[in-house]
């Protein structure tokens, strides 16, 4: 069975009126009566009907969130297992660590020294035998083979430490934990760390607000899939549409950086006002005596009531902008309120009126 969700249309913290309304237009356009042409209209049909199930029962969508959840994290688990596994495969190459080592601790114009002295410390280690073995020369003498001795026995044991890298490289990096510590702080050292290291998938969701709330900054709470509840803070600027992102606010798993939520600002189109980005958009009644002549009036802006100025002959297309009350933006200015006139009659006819008009169409004149 495919994401009822995704069946329906509905977002997953849709509320119970709007997942009826989805599956009630779902069902009337896959329906197998309106779609005979289509084979799969019945497959279809009782698909949405089987989603529709899932969801209007609070159980059952519990149930299906929670099983979706801990895919998802099955999932991310897995990923985050193949991605280790496909690490301690991979071996260190000998030459490259000791190459590594010598070029972090600058230890190249010291190896070689090392190195072409080993050809020339051999030498006296392999004559001394040969000095055993003639008779003893004068005392004097003596305090010299000492101090030929000890320098010899110091190159021999920086040669040696310097050899071991390379047996060492021979292992799988996960036999080697100390190799990654310390190849992880050097790259941090030398500015070179891995800013690209593994996080966590993002959690997208929406967030429903009113106009009210984005002018008074007031604090929105988002619902997230798994049913946990985060503040979103409104900042100056924010319209319909717009993304704010939460920064690690998301899932957490072991090893993994924590992941970021990035919510949709969603602004109720049912209130008095409309967005149209920072401007908004209202509707002022008015009859057909002040739309012909003209008239004083007030309309209700975010601040309270404002004077507007109806002019004489205004038509249902007429369009009153008022500066500087709409939402605020970003650089603290204000957008503007569109003030959209719209003709009305009278709730009982006029006697008057009627025969005006009756005149006018009959081309009289009173």
């Amino acid at each position: 069975m495919r994401d009822p969700y995704s069946v329906l249309g509905v977002r997953r913290n849709a509320g119970p009126d709007e997942i009826k309304a989805a599956w009630r237009a779902v069902a009337k356009a896959v329906h197998p009566d309106q779609n005979k042409d289509d084979p799969l209209a019945t497959q279809r049909f009782a698909e949405a009907g089987r989603a529709y199930e899932v969801l209007k029962d609070p159980k059952l969508r519990n149930r299906y969130d929670y099983a979706r959840r801990e895919a998802e994290l099955r999932r991310m688990e897995e990923m985050k297992r193949r991605r280790r596994g496909a690490t301690e495969e991979e071996t260190i190459d000998p030459e490259t660590a000791e190459e590594m080592i010598s070029r972090i601790f600058g230890a190249d114009n010291r190896v070689k020294p090392q190195e072409t002295a080993k050809p020339q410390e051999r030498k006296p280690a392999a004559a001394a035998p040969q000095a055993k073995a003639e008779p003893k020369p004068e005392a004097k003498a003596e305090p010299k083979g000492e101090a030929v001795t000890e320098p010899d026995a110091k190159p021999e044991a920086k040669a040696e430490t310097a050899e071991k890298p390379a047996g060492f490289g021979g292992f799988p990096r996960a036999a080697a934990p100390a190799a990654e510590l310390v190849s992880a702080i050097v790259r941090r050292i030398r500015g070179t760390a891995n800013k690209t290291a593994d996080k966590v998938p993002e959690i997208f969701c929406d967030v429903s607000v009113s106009v009210e709330d984005i002018f008074r900054r007031e604090k929105a709470t988002a619902e997230l899939p798994d049913g946990q509840t985060l503040k979103v803070s409104l900042p100056a600027g924010t319209t319909d549409g717009s993304v704010i992102r939460l920064k690690e606010q998301g899932y957490r798993l072991n090893g993994m950086l924590r992941g970021d939520v990035v919510v949709t600002v969603r602004i109720a189109q049912d209130g008095t006002f409309r967005p149209d980005g920072i401007d908004l958009r209202t509707t002022l009644p008015v009859n057909i005596q002040d739309a012909v002549l003209g008239c004083e009036t007030t309309v209700e802006t975010l601040t309270g009531p404002a004077k507007v100025m109806v002019p004489a002959w205004s038509g249902s297309d007429h369009v009153i902008r008022l500066e500087g009350h709409g939402l605020p933006s970003a650089d603290g200015k204000r957008g503007d309120l569109l003030v959209e006139l719209r003709l009305m009659l009278w709730e009982k006819p006029d006697e008057k009126v009627t025969d005006l008009m009756r005149s006018l169409r009959n081309g009289l004149y009173l």
